[in-house]
C-alpha cells in the first residue's frame, strides 16, 4: 500500500499551492481517510501475518515430525539388527561345543 509521504510531483504542486482553495480540503480529507481506515488496514495486515505464521510453523510441524520419524525408524532398524546379532551369539554360546 503506498505511503503518504510517496506523492508525486504533480500532488505536491496541486497540494501546496496557496492560492489553490482545495488543497487544504484534500489534504484533511486525505488525513481522514487515513484515520479511519489505518484500523481495519492493521487488521487485516495482523489476521494476515498470523495465517502466514501459522500455516509456516505446520508445514515446519510437519517436516520436523517427518523427519524424527525417519531418525527414530533407522535408529530402531540398528537396535533391531544389534539384538539378532545377540541372539545368534548367545545360541552359539549355549551350543555344546564337539571337539
Amino acid at each position: 500500500m503506498p505511503d503518504d509521504t510517496e506523492s508525486t510531483d504533480s500532488e505536491a504542486h496541486t497540494t501546496s499551492n496557496p492560492s489553490d482553495p482545495f488543497g487544504e480540503k484534500i489534504q484533511d480529507l486525505r488525513g481522514r481517510l487515513k484515520n479511519l481506515t489505518q484500523p481495519l488496514v492493521d487488521s487485516l495486515d495482523s489476521r494476515l501475518r498470523d495465517q502466514v505464521d501459522r500455516r509456516v510453523d505446520e508445514k515446519i510441524d510437519d517436516r520436523v515430525e517427518r523427519l524424527v520419524n525417519e531418525a527414530l525408524t533407522a535408529r530402531l532398524a540398528v537396535i533391531e539388527r544389534a539384538l539378532a546379532d545377540m541372539d545368534r551369539a548367545l545360541r552359539d554360546l549355549q551350543q555344546p561345543k564337539i571337539d
